[in-house]
């Protein structure tokens, strides 16, 4: 029988996010690190002023989640992230936000394919990027659908490039449906916005997702929207879909 004095046992709260935040303006990175940690679910655990130091404290610190700048001096912010995200060897790999002035900027595209989980620009509110920070650890990309739009496809257009023939044999391992879901992808649509498209509901598309990123061993949906350019299976709007 159930002791009526016993009290249910409480659930743990989530370990909070680890984050580092890698800028070489002093004042930036502060500021940053500051804002950050006014929230109780985030802990800095190591700032760098380069991106040489943002892999080392990386590597000692273990973060969930990096915010990157790109231009910075020694390794800029998109060599660090590629040594993060795919040469770290190990199974670690933390969620990379890159931090930049402009936004379309063309190193974004550069940190994109690098391995990034998406960007920040950097006179964002306090609200947006506690937001974006949570958005990422939780394993999802930060690109809204005007940002994939206006982004990927103008870089693909600025720089042209033949199509990935190898990335494109690989995508003969997706069923016919899991293509367009590919496609649909690259246009930026939400979880939402695919189970209109596709008639059918969310926790389907949830399952077309999560097949074509193990499929094509993608981390996340923004590593897809890059593919889906790279390998020529999208073109920028100006041109006709492949």
């Amino acid at each position: 029988m159930t002791d009526p004095t016993a009290t249910a046992q409480e659930v743990p709260a989530p370990a909070p996010v680890r984050i580092v935040v890698a800028d070489d303006h002093e004042v930036v990175r502060a500021g940053y690190a500051g804002l950050l940690a006014t929230q109780r679910d985030f802990t800095v655990v190591g700032t760098a002023r380069d991106g040489a130091e943002a892999v080392r404290v990386c590597r000692e610190q273990r973060p969930d989640v990096v915010l990157m700048d790109v231009r910075m001096p020694v390794s800029d912010g998109i060599r660090a992230t590629a040594e993060l995200v795919r040469d770290a060897g190990s199974a670690y790999r933390p969620h990379v936000l890159i931090l930049t002035t402009f936004d379309l900027d063309e190193h974004v595209y550069d940190a994109l394919t690098a391995g990034a989980s998406g960007f920040l620009l950097k006179d964002v509110t306090a609200e947006r990027l506690f937001e974006a920070v949570r958005i990422v650890a939780a394993g999802e990309a930060l690109l809204a659908p005007a940002v994939t739009r206006r982004l990927i496809a103008e870089f693909a257009r600025l720089r042209p490039r033949a199509p990935d023939r190898s990335g494109r044999d690989a995508l003969t391992v997706l069923t016919p449906r899991e293509t367009e879901v590919l496609r649909l992808l690259a246009e930026g649509l939400s979880n939402p916005e695919l189970a209109v498209r596709l008639q059918v509901g969310e926790e389907t598309v949830k399952t077309h997702v999560s097949r074509v990123l193990t499929k094509l061993g993608l981390r996340d949906r923004t590593q897809a929207v890059v593919m889906a350019y790279e390998t020529g299976l999208v073109v920028p709007r100006s041109g006709r879909r492949g």
